[in-house]
């Protein structure tokens, strides 16, 4: 195969998500009420207030009652934790999200431990994260979710493929490559000790890589025909939103790659509105 033979596909994660959307909109309707979301935000990061606004309209066109709770940074973690109990016990309220990174003074762990793991639909809660692991997932974390989702728009089966999985951390890493082994992927999770890391990338057909580090991904880490999942997402000194992958390098090398923006994004915000949809499912259509 010479490079010329390859027409590198650009995934579209826009109009993945708004198929996605169109059906979820469809099956809201046959539900015997209005689904509800609760979105909390502490503080006033701007990157967090634009992520919670993006949630809020995708869920309204969805028909979800998507309420934004912006909280004081100098609450104490004691009454954030009793306010996310209120909203366990809210029967209106289907899904809860706290909005990360929450400020310095809070234990994240103890605040995503107070979530009900039924309505954890950011899919972080240990006992959804331990799920996951021993394949009997409930609500899965919504970015390695949406990973899954584009990955399946190049491939019908998935077994057997050889996944490189680029960073561990708890949001996208660890759950992803649980994910994809549960789809009997043979998984390498690497990291920033991981010595060789353009070699090991060399052996995948697919690489997901979620560091935030621009360009690392380049074009000799990847053999000739793999997949890019690109789950980074860089704000660069000229402005510009870059991603993990050299975009650019790619085309004409790899089989298909995803873009940032408009790759992983969009199906993340989709994919936390169906974890909303399937947490009422669970709780209210079990039998």
């Amino acid at each position: 195969m010479t490079q010329e033979d390859i027409q590198t596909r650009i995934i579209d994660g826009k109009k993945l998500a708004a198929r996605i959307e169109a059906d979820l909109k469809e099956e809201i309707k046959t539900f015997n009420r209005k689904l509800g979301m609760a979105v909390i935000l502490v503080g006033d990061n701007p990157a967090s207030l634009v992520y919670v606004n993006h949630k809020k309209k995708a869920a309204e066109r969805l028909g979800i009652d998507a309420q934004i709770y912006h909280l004081s940074p100098v609450m104490t973690q004691d009454a954030l934790v009793s306010f996310i109990q209120e909203l366990n016990a809210n029967k209106t309220v289907d899904g809860i999200i706290v909005q990360l990174p929450l400020p310095k003074h809070f234990d994240e762990n103890a605040v995503i431990e107070a979530i009900d793991p039924n309505k954890d639909i950011d899919g972080l809660h240990p006992l959804n994260m331990g799920r996951l692991f021993i394949g009997q997932p409930h609500l899965i974390a919504c970015t390695p979710l949406a990973c899954l989702r584009l990955l399946k728009e190049v491939y019908s089966d998935l077994v057997g493929k050889t996944v490189v999985v680029v960073g561990r951390s708890r949001l996208v890493g660890k759950p992803v490559l649980q994910l994809l082994l549960n789809e009997q992927c043979t998984v390498i999770q690497t990291h920033s000790k991981t010595k060789d890391l353009a070699g090991i990338c060399r052996t995948a057909d697919i690489i997901i890589s979620a560091t935030g580090t621009a360009g690392l991904i380049r074009r000799d880490f990847v053999k000739q025909g793999a997949v890019l999942i690109d789950v980074g997402i860089i704000r660069t000194a000229d402005k510009k939103i870059t991603g993990d992958v050299a975009f650019d390098e790619m085309m004409g090398h790899a089989s298909a790659v995803t873009p940032v923006p408009g790759g992983v994004g969009p199906m993340t915000v989709m994919m936390l509105l169906s974890n909303v949809v399937q947490a009422y499912k669970n709780n209210h259509l079990k039998k």
